[in-house]
């Protein structure tokens, strides 16, 4: 007998998300890396880390549960860095990272943007291909503007006016 898959719903961050979004990247962040100090800081107040300076995050939902998230984080006008993607690891290969991933995408081109950025780590190659297959390319190593991050060492990028 199989149960039938409980639908998805990817919505917006709310007050009280604090909890779920911390958990959902230590999860993945402590698995593979280390917390580190911007990691610690945008966990600890994602209110006032990527909201109020213009970001926004979507948790996706099943049964009443953050089973994943991601967040634009503004960098500049018009462009948006990809982070703090996560997908609980019982939940992985279900097409959750892709359907966070493409709204987050159609939220950005819908505000205006016209670029999105993201690091990640060659380690993470399932992350990788999602990001390829959904148009983000990867940036020659003389445009790569160094990462506070000791693990970034992969930089992506995607146009959102049909340009490459």
């Amino acid at each position: 007998m199989t149960t039938p898959q409980t639908e998805l719903t990817i919505r917006e961050f709310t007050p009280g998300d604090e909890a779920a979004f911390r958990r959902l990247n230590e999860e993945w962040i402590v698995r593979y890396f280390v917390l580190e100090p911007k990691d610690e800081a945008s966990l600890a107040d994602p209110q006032g880390t990527i909201l109020d300076r213009g970001g926004r995050i979507f948790l996706a939902v099943r049964d009443n549960q953050a089973v994943g998230c991601c967040a634009l984080l503004a960098i500049a006008p018009g462009e948006f860095e990809v982070a703090k993607m996560a997908v609980t690891e019982s939940c992985q290969g279900a097409g959750i990272g892709r359907s966070l991933l493409e709204r987050a995408i159609t939220e950005a081109r819908d505000s205006g943007a016209h670029r999105l950025y993201l690091e990640t780590n060659r380690k993470l190659a399932a992350a990788i291909r999602l990001y390829e297959s959904l148009g983000f390319r990867h940036i020659p190593p003389e445009r790569i503007v160094p990462s506070p991050y000791a693990r970034s060492n992969v930089s992506m990028e995607r146009y959102l006016d049909g340009t490459a």
